[in-house]
């Protein structure tokens, strides 16, 4: 019984070293527009982002609201940036890879009344570059 019992313990350990890594905010199919990215192309990208965004958990925010685990968090919600605009507050979604795109691509038309001065990123490759970055340099592993 005891054999039994550790073989079938090392088998469940085995299979999850195989099984795919997929993040809680999405499903696994959710990850074509980072994987389409660049990660170094997108770092450059983020030199936009970055006078009012940090990466990294910190109890001090910039302009926006850090960006550390962005990715399946309910929008309008980090715990250390209180100034969000009612339109962000009032947000029923959480930031997947196509939600953060459909923001890159124009905030203020995709979320109305939100206080986001960025005008967007049109170019479609430098937004995959730049949520390939965000994926890579925000989600703990």
């Amino acid at each position: 019984m005891t054999k039994t019992i550790l073989i079938a313990a090392f088998l469940v350990s085995m299979s999850s070293l195989s099984a795919p890594y997929v993040m809680a905010d999405d499903d696994p199919g959710s990850r074509a527009i980072s994987s389409e990215g660049d990660e170094a192309k997108g770092k450059r990208v983020f030199n936009r982002c970055k006078a009012c965004h940090n990466l990294t958990a910190s109890p001090r925010t910039r302009v926006g609201p850090n960006l550390d685990n962005v990715f399946g968090r309910k929008a309008g919600t980090s715990e250390t940036y209180k100034r969000y605009s009612k339109a962000l507050k009032e947000a029923d979604f959480v930031w997947t890879e196509e939600k953060l795109n459909e923001w890159l691509i124009g905030p203020r038309t995709f979320l109305p009344g939100n206080k986001m001065a960025f005008a967007g990123l049109k170019n479609e490759q430098q937004r995959k570059d730049l949520i390939a970055y965000l994926r890579s340099a925000t989600v703990a592993e």
